[in-house]
């Protein structure tokens, strides 16, 4: 069996105040492109499960899935996994989490409580087990379908070196970029109502903005240029997506984003060109 995993591109990041739970609440777009992982799952030889990512060290969130999977009663011999990573790793795009999701679903006819195991992997899994453009809220556990978007482009300029979400959360709180839990709630509606017709996010441009991207400029400088590179080459609007490093300049079509990529200076010879994911 092969499978794909596919990046999830935060639109926009509204950024709350930090909860008990340690967690940040969060008001994002979601949407998945059609850069994937693609993910082959084959019988194991021996009698254990066996996760294999080529140039990822350390635990994999896969072998964690699976883990929580069988802990809570999924029966199936022992899988090896086979992950060609297509996304970058550590990027802001959810390449493990979204991994990780896809794993989760060959277990959907077998655990009724998968949302609750993916919220327990990480707050960007429970959008991932059904990937869809969708409107996030809370730490990542509330899911929201919204209609799917109309037609648009991305450049993404990835980072030679990922960048640690946790650190990037610490400096936006030290540089205090949280809103009131009201704000949020508003710039919610918005989102709902720019969103419900179907609309290219071109259309709703100024609601595109990614609170945490002071904190990720403040540790990673250099992601400032990637965006201004972006915008000279004509991006509609450039940010960071997630916690970053990696920046995403938003274009009219892939044929226009292709144009644009062409057009970077050499040192962003790595931008990667996609389009949103029609799925769900």
């Amino acid at each position: 069996m092969v499978i794909r995993a596919p990046a999830k591109l935060n639109l926009c990041l509204y950024l709350g105040g930090r909860r008990e739970d340690g967690l940040h609440e969060l008001r994002s777009l979601f949407c998945p492109l059609v850069l994937s992982d693609r993910i082959e799952i084959v019988p194991a030889d021996d009698d254990v499960d066996e996760v294999v990512c080529a140039g990822v060290e350390g635990p994999n969130l896969v072998g964690v899935a699976l883990e929580a999977m069988r802990a809570r009663g999924w029966r199936h011999g022992p899988l090896r996994i086979v992950i060609d990573k297509r996304i970058p790793v550590a990027a802001g795009l959810g390449g493990g989490s979204a991994d990780a999701a896809a794993v989760l679903r060959l277990a959907g006819e077998q655990l009724a409580d998968l949302p609750e195991l993916a919220a327990g992997l990480g707050a960007d899994v429970p959008s991932q087990l059904e990937p869809r453009f969708a409107l996030v809220s809370g730490a990542g556990e509330t899911v929201e379908p919204l209609p799917a978007p109309g037609e648009f482009g991305v450049v993404l300029i990835p980072d030679d070196e990922g960048l640690d979400t946790g650190a990037v959360y610490a400096e936006a709180d030290s540089l205090g970029l949280a809103r009131e839990a009201g704000e949020l709630d508003r710039l919610a509606e918005r989102l709902r109502a720019a969103t419900a017709s179907g609309a290219s996010p071109l259309e709703y441009a100024d609601l595109l903005a990614n609170d945490l991207e002071q904190g990720a400029i403040s540790l990673r400088p250099g992601i400032a240029e990637a965006l201004v590179a972006l915008e000279e080459v004509g991006a509609t609007r450039a940010l960071i997506t997630g916690s970053g490093p990696t920046a995403v300049g938003l274009f009219e079509d892939v044929a226009a984003a292709d144009s644009a990529a062409a057009a970077l200076p050499p040192r962003y010879a790595n931008a990667i060109v996609s389009t949103p994911q029609r799925l769900g």
